[in-house]
């Protein structure tokens, strides 16, 4: 009775921690796509950081100048039985635009392009998926997204001033986000929001 208990707890575990995904979503500044995912149910948690890269534990300075290869982006822990990776994607798709190769709004450069790091063949299928359905919707006809889909690589996590930067400095995000354009740009993208 003992060891069929066990083996109940056990699968128990197991099944929940099945339930938990991470994927990592890149699309320029790391602060300005924390909000739109921790507002989503079903996400767990919201880290920015950087990815992609030469060298191990980056830092900031290091990542911003472009010297490193990494890319500034969040990793976004989420619940698979309450929220699927196609309405995070749908989320990330109007948090970006992905018509730009050199950057993201102000920001260019490398490290602030954008992409998608899946992290198994499920999210590469849904996420190429989403891609394609993209690229052949009717706003984008014509237009050639050049959001890359790639393998995930180590993700390192930021310095803690960065994480819950919006909510830690609300005045400061908001003239950032406005100084940078990223709004204006978004409408002109996705029509009104």
């Amino acid at each position: 009775m003992k060891l069929l208990t066990l083996c109940i707890l056990l699968f128990s575990f197991g099944m929940a921690r099945a339930a938990t995904e991470k994927v990592v979503l890149a699309g320029g500044c790391f602060w300005c796509l924390e909000s739109p995912f921790e507002e989503l149910a079903g996400v767990i948690s919201v880290e920015s950081g950087y990815t992609g890269g030469r060298t191990s534990n980056p830092k900031y300075k290091e990542v911003s100048s472009g010297k490193t290869g990494h890319i500034e982006a969040v990793e976004v822990t989420f619940d698979n039985t309450k929220i699927s990776l196609e309405k995070i994607l749908s989320v990330f798709w109007k948090n970006i635009d992905p018509l730009d190769a050199s950057g993201q709004f102000c920001d260019k450069g490398e490290q602030y392009t954008s992409g998608i790091f899946f992290a198994s063949g499920s999210q590469k299928a849904i996420s190429e998926k989403s891609l394609s359905d993209l690229a052949s919707s009717s706003r984008f006809k014509g237009k050639k997204i050049v959001t890359f889909i790639r393998s995930g690589t180590k993700f390192y996590r930021a310095e803690d001033y960065h994480q819950d930067y919006f909510k830690k400095n609300p005045l400061r995000y908001k003239y950032y986000r406005f100084g940078c354009g990223r709004d204006k740009r978004l409408e002109e993208v996705w029509g009104e929001r």
